[in-house]
């Protein structure tokens, strides 16, 4: 396998910085302005993070494509880290956003819209019941909740280097085999020991010692992971974690943020799974902050003779602006028009010639990488089998040519995901636009191996 020359890499990536700040002056213009009024000068944490000297700045977006301040033009295979996946401001989305903000955008009360949603999540993943959020991370928390109260249990179990939103108790992880906070957790107010145990995905021996204990409230998780590398499950893993769960009395919640890519039913419905809870956030509004929760009748009953109707308003789990009707309605027309099969139907081959081209580039320059596809999400890493779980694909983490690998192909003019080496498709995403990738993709490992 060739290996990557640490010195070479290096002057390319000075080649590349120089290249990106003669390219964007506007966007350091701007952000050199914002170092004033924006702490770190960016309107979140998490935007320091891009491969440039500073985050570019965007002037518009529609569909799969973005222009920045300076008037270039990308190839966004990032939208939004999921946020965007049904493409930047679908046509009848907009109309419907638009229309809506001029009859009421939050009443704490429910619109028809609501009605239409709930009927449509419970066909799409076979939970009954529904309740609306603002983000995946609070369907997270809600659900959490929910499972605590009616198990009476304490704490929940979650997957090593999983990512569930700022979910407290999920910023934990195990160093040396002992629970305790995640590298760069902020301000943690408790030992997440004290509140998590953490497993290896795809152990099952592993999880059923975790629950064994009787304190695990729920089991969170995505079906498959997908933050730290995609980490696909082995056959016939959920099955048997979901009788282990069954077993030991703690409540199955799968996260679908993300995995949604899958088809319109998510992991969920592709791979028949049984959870008693499911989480959907991010695309479910096309980019309007929403999220949603869904219960079995089982949970459902049991919360439900747990609620007071005098305390309903104050034990946890609401949100003043949560279902308003502004994010209802951008969830009823993205589900409705945009998250069809008909779409899943064009972005998961896009996905595979992705996934195809990759591999090949991989190949050619006998690189000892992977790339895995989970539906209409790809994603590379360096490591020279697919990972197993989320240990494994973070021992194989490189964030020096991570960073050069998403700068060079900014420079290009495509945008991969900040975090990661993810690409996702949308229903605009033409081959094209995964042709432009994989030409810089081979364009960099040629400039890396020669």
């Amino acid at each position: 396998m060739t290996t990557i020359d640490r010195t070479k890499l290096k002057t390319l990536q000075k080649r590349e910085e120089a290249r990106f700040l003669a390219e964007h002056p506007k966007s350091a213009e701007l952000y050199k302005r914002a170092q004033s009024s924006l702490l770190g000068g960016v309107p979140m944490n998490w935007m320091k993070k891009w491969a440039g000297a500073f985050p570019v700045f965007v002037k518009s977006a529609k569909g799969a494509h973005f222009t920045d301040v300076d008037g270039r033009d990308y190839v966004d295979l990032c939208l939004g880290d999921t946020g965007a996946m049904t493409g930047h401001s679908p046509e009848v989305v907009a109309e419907a956003v638009a229309h809506r903000v001029r009859d009421g955008i939050t009443l704490m009360l429910p619109t028809e819209d609501s009605l239409w949603v709930g009927e449509d999540l419970k066909r799409r993943f076979g939970l009954p019941y529904w309740q609306f959020t603002l983000t995946a991370t609070d369907a997270n928390r809600f659900s959490i909740r929910i499972a605590r109260e009616i198990t009476q249990r304490s704490k929940i179990l979650v997957f090593h280097y999983c990512y569930h939103g700022t979910v407290d108790e999920s910023f934990a992880a195990l160093q040396e085999g002992v629970v305790g906070p995640r590298r760069g957790n902020i301000g943690a107010p408790v030992n997440p020991a004290e509140t998590t145990r953490v497993v290896e995905f795809n152990d099952l021996n592993a999880l059923e010692d975790a629950l064994r204990h009787h304190d695990v409230a729920c089991v969170l998780a995505e079906p498959a992971m997908t933050n730290v590398g995609i980490i696909l499950p082995e056959d016939g893993y959920w099955k048997s974690a979901r009788e282990l769960c069954q077993r030991y009395g703690s409540l199955l919640i799968a996260d679908e943020t993300h995995t949604i890519c899958a088809g319109p039913g998510g992991c969920t419905a592709e791979w028949k799974l049984d959870p008693d809870m499911l989480v959907f956030g991010k695309a479910i509004g096309s980019g309007i902050p929403g999220g949603t929760y869904g219960v079995s009748e089982e949970v459902a009953q049991r919360i439900n003779a747990r609620i007071h109707l005098e305390d309903c308003d104050v034990g946890g789990i609401g949100g003043t602006l949560a279902g308003n009707a502004l994010s209802i309605c951008a969830m009823r027309v993205t589900l409705e028009h945009v998250l069809t099969p008909k779409s899943f139907e064009r972005m998961i081959p896009l996905a595979k010639r992705f996934n195809d081209g990759v591999a090949a580039e991989i190949r050619a320059h006998d690189l000892s990488w992977n790339v895995i596809q989970l539906g209409a999400r790809a994603e590379y890493t360096f490591a020279a089998k697919p990972p197993r779980n989320g240990g494994e694909s973070a021992a194989a983490a490189d964030f020096e040519l991570e960073r050069f690998l998403h700068l060079y192909a900014l420079n290009r003019g495509v945008l991969l995901t900040p975090f990661h080496n993810m690409a996702l498709m949308c229903p605009a995403t033409t081959e094209s636009d995964i042709d432009a990738h994989t030409k810089i993709f081979a364009s960099a490992a040629q400039e890396l191996t020669t």
